[in-house]
């Protein structure tokens, strides 16, 4: 093999590599669901009723706060699954 096929070979190689590792990211994103009731104060993902923006939880636990967590891990910990129809960023 000369310099050329193997320089692109090798940036096909890498470009291949970034997809596979993107395609791992993007498939974790799927598996989670919005969890109620687990948020510990300031850690909650996004808004509620009584605030709007995410890290506003003023208690541990509050039912009505929510952080997205795979939903095994949500049902482990005690948590409620949410309709899911915020998708995380």
């Amino acid at each position: 093999m000369n310099f050329k096929n193997v320089t692109i070979a090798a940036a096909i190689g890498s470009l291949l590599a970034v997809g596979a590792a993107n395609a791992d990211q993007d498939a974790g994103k799927d598996d989670k669901v919005m969890c109620y009731g687990v948020a510990k104060a300031g850690k909650n993902d996004c808004a509620t009723a009584s605030h709007s923006c995410a890290g506003s939880a003023k208690k541990d636990n509050d039912p009505a706060e929510w952080k997205y967590l795979p939903r095994a891990e949500c049902e482990k910990t005690g948590g409620k699954v949410g309709s899911g129809d915020k998708k995380p960023m």
